[in-house]
């Protein structure tokens, strides 16, 4: 989905070796077959193609819930990234740097914000332990893999669906011996290490053991745990051994009779159901959060399902009523704006998102929709204030590809082209067009005054793409 069409929860494309930004995949029904499996591929696949949603409340509150998980870790928050991404897979990995990244399904599979943290803990571990950068034996095992998956694809394609679970449960279990007899230590220590986090923080390990269960109780949904004497059963820690392990760890900790924030779990609700809501269908929406729950998540998801289905009383209804019970949050001011400008009224849409962004001081997401709605009105007056606004919000965050669009939009409009086509090169780079961001640049270099940092920058970005480029034809 277009950024422009959902400001306030942005869908960007990224690669997972490269900051923020990936590219999509598909295959839902491999996911759910083999959801090991893809949590084996992504592990060992950093540049695998994923796409990741950004909110300004949802990043916020991923933050705050793993600050101090990071924190005992011996991390730095500022250089940990939760990044979230588009898939119904209940999954979390790491691959590589120090960022944990987060299925959609898995936050939607979640009750509480507590049962997420303890699978942040976990995966910090990784990150701490080094163990993306340490996975010396993922590389048979990924030929494995992706071959029974692509087996997988054929045979289903053909209409043999008996026949594509077959050798992708086949083509799984191969894989997994090869990969796995590496893997189980780290899993341990991951165990072991996030436990150890979340007690120094002061975190109860009761989610973390809840999670633990579902996850066991989804492997007997969908027929995923090994038989007696397999490879698999040898190499891997099993879901109940970690619970029995990980249970008397953290029953034996100060902190496990310790509540769960309050104020992070009524935050997680509302979050959890806005994702629920811009992600589901319309309709599973309204049965999941009908109109007889009045609480803020039922009339968030609500508001967002009356939007997709272009029922702009009903959606603006459902904002107006959040706002009446807490007119100062800056995040029913983001709504009702969204719902207004994505509705063809961006002069109505501009008080709301002008005063979520004074709220936020500038976060650059809602900033970035304010400067949307700004150019939106295609009045002069506003393409002035969308420039500062916009460059606020790149000097703040540059891996928002959507913000440097804009940006380039109102320099175009200026008849500012060079820094029109930086601006471009900018947004292409971050999208993985590196073809297209390569000539924007150079185009830029070219009109650029030379030594002047915008010259510089246009310069880092060319070698950057000339660079990717490269490095994807020795690939090939």
């Amino acid at each position: 989905m277009a950024a422009a069409c959902c400001p306030a929860l942005i869908h960007t494309r990224f690669s997972a070796g490269s900051g923020r930004l990936k590219v999509k995949t598909h295959m839902r029904l491999i996911a759910h077959i083999a959801g090991a499996l893809a949590a084996l591929l992504l592990a060992v696949q950093p540049v695998a193609a994923q796409s990741i949603l950004r909110d300004a409340e949802t990043e916020a509150l991923l933050d705050d819930m793993a600050a101090p998980l990071i924190k005992a870790a011996g991390l730095e928050p500022e250089n940990v990234d939760i990044v979230l991404i588009n898939d119904p897979s209940v999954n979390a990995f790491v691959a590589g740097g120090q960022a944990v990244y987060i299925h959609s399904g898995l936050i939607n599979e979640a009750e509480t914000a507590n049962e997420v943290q303890g699978v942040i803990a976990h995966e910090l571990g990784h990150v701490a332990g080094g163990h993306a950068v340490l996975n010396h034996g993922a590389k048979a095992a990924t030929n494995i893999s992706l071959l029974s998956l692509l087996l997988g694809a054929a045979a289903a394609a053909a209409g043999g669906g008996e026949a594509a679970l077959g050798v992708l449960m086949a083509g799984q279990q191969a894989a997994m011996g090869k990969f796995l007899a590496f893997n189980r230590s780290q899993e341990a220590s991951a165990d072991a290490a996030g436990a150890q986090y979340l007690s120094t923080a002061g975190i109860t390990g009761k989610g973390s053991i809840a999670f633990f269960k579902k996850l066991q109780n989804l492997e007997y949904r969908y027929g995923y745990y090994p038989r007696e004497g397999d490879e698999y059963g040898r190499t891997h820690p099993m879901t109940q051994d970690r619970i029995t392990t990980l249970s008397d760890t953290y029953e034996k900790d100060p902190a496990w009779e310790t509540p769960s924030d309050p104020e992070i779990e009524q935050r997680f609700r509302r979050a959890k159901a806005k994702l629920f809501g811009y992600l589901a269908k319309p309709a599973d929406t309204l049965r999941t959060y009908p109109e007889y729950m009045t609480d803020v998540p039922a009339r968030y998801a609500r508001a967002y399902a009356f939007h997709k289905d272009a029922r702009l009383a009903e959606a603006t209804a459902q904002a107006d009523s959040l706002l009446r019970d807490e007119p100062e949050n800056p995040y029913f001011l983001e709504l009702k704006g969204q719902i207004l400008l994505e509705s063809g009224q961006p002069e109505a849409a501009l008080a709301s998102l002008r005063h979520a962004t004074d709220l936020t001081g500038n976060q650059p997401l809602i900033a970035t929709l304010f400067g949307h709605a700004l150019i939106a009105t295609e009045e002069r007056e506003n393409f002035i204030e969308a420039e500062k606004v916009l460059k606020a919000a790149v000097a703040r965050d540059r891996l928002n590809p959507f913000a440097w669009y804009q940006l380039g939009v109102v320099y175009a409009n200026n008849g500012d082209i060079a820094r029109a086509r930086l601006a471009s090169a900018e947004q292409q780079v971050l999208s993985r067009r590196m073809g297209m961001a390569l000539h924007s640049a150079r185009a830029a270099e070219a009109a650029l005054p030379k030594g002047s940092p915008d010259w510089l920058r246009a310069q880092d970005i060319a070698l950057q793409a000339e660079a990717e480029i490269e490095r994807r034809k020795k690939k090939k």
